[in-house]
């Protein structure tokens, strides 16, 4: 690390004010982290977490507690409906308002979470594409109901042969913004994608991604917590969902991992041992996800979540 002073005393340093990103994958003790720097250095937290923006989805998310945020506030937490829908244009246009009002009160924007689409939006821009559609998303969402999300994949290769690719024929909610995409602009998606709007993100940052040693014990983790949330009500959590909002589980508050399995299991589609088995292998491949995306940054900071005294070590990285 050769920016040591630039945190502590940033006038020392670059012109530009400092910012921290506390990258990681889920169950690598990221909050824990962000909650003790908090509480050290002069940072605001925002949360970089596409499940901790919706309201009342408590436990599965693994969201921080009232007490914890007492302590160590959060921003971009609770702050839409699970019938609603958030994004990275939408993240990155509301965390760089926070990144400015924080700065301009003389404090250093502390970016945490594993949303990482949501980092690589902020620190490189966003490609051009069309915001939603509602007719074309109506005329996909019957097409889907009438022919099958396999259909509508197939209809994808035919026009994006190289989205299509990446994409399960089961991933109804990408398959489907591929395909409005298409239908909105006639160029395929992967054509788009690759016109990425240049930036510079105003700010001198230091990048740290918490990296497990030893993927079996972080595996391990995921096992535990799942079983904690299962323990903790996730299902009763769901019911209380289901009453309070028009919920269907193509909406992506649904689709978060943990909340898909356990819907399926109230509507009878999985038992009770293929929700607990179900929810740890989508959390594990999240996780590799995760890892895959971090090992792709070279300008990260990487330090072993499995390490004793983690939070010391990350302040020393600072």
């Amino acid at each position: 690390m050769n920016t040591p002073s630039c945190i502590l005393h940033p006038a020392s340093c670059s012109s530009l004010p400092p910012a921290i990103f506390l990258m990681g994958p889920t169950a690598s003790g990221k909050t824990g982290v962000a909650v003790e720097l908090a509480q050290t250095l002069p940072v605001e937290i925002i949360s970089v977490d596409s499940a901790l923006v919706y309201r009342d989805m408590n436990i599965g998310t693994a969201k921080p507690d009232a007490k914890m945020l007492r302590i160590a506030p959060h921003h971009l937490i609770d702050i839409i409906d699970p019938t609603d829908a958030y994004s990275a244009a939408l993240f990155r246009r509301d965390a760089l308002a926070l990144m400015a009002n924080i700065t301009a009160r003389g404090k250093i924007p502390l970016l945490v979470g594993g949303t990482m689409l949501y980092f690589k939006a902020l620190k490189g821009g966003l490609s051009p594409l069309p915001v939603a559609d509602a007719a074309v998303r109506a005329e996909l969402d019957a097409t889907i109901a009438q022919h099958g999300t396999a259909y509508l994949h197939a209809q994808l290769a035919a026009v994006d042969k190289e989205t299509a690719a990446r994409l399960s024929p089961n991933d109804t909610q990408r398959i489907q913004r591929a395909m409005e995409i298409y239908r909105l602009t006639g160029k395929p998606m992967s054509e788009l994608l690759r016109y990425q709007e240049e930036v510079e993100l105003p700010y001198d940052i230091t990048s740290i991604a918490l990296i497990p040693s030893d993927r079996s014990v972080l595996h391990r983790r995921i096992e535990a917590r799942f079983k904690q949330m299962l323990d903790a009500g996730l299902l009763d959590e769901l019911r209380s969902l289901r009453q309070k909002y028009d919920l269907h589980p193509e909406q992506p508050s649904m689709r978060c991992v943990g909340y898909r399995q356990a819907w399926q299991y109230l509507e009878g589609e999985i038992s009770e041992a293929q929700l607990l088995e179900t929810g740890i292998i989508a959390t594990r491949q999240l996780a590799k996800r995760q890892l895959t995306w971090l090992r792709s940054m070279p300008e990260n900071v990487e330090i072993d979540c499995l390490t004793d005294n983690l939070t010391g070590k990350v302040i020393r990285a600072l």
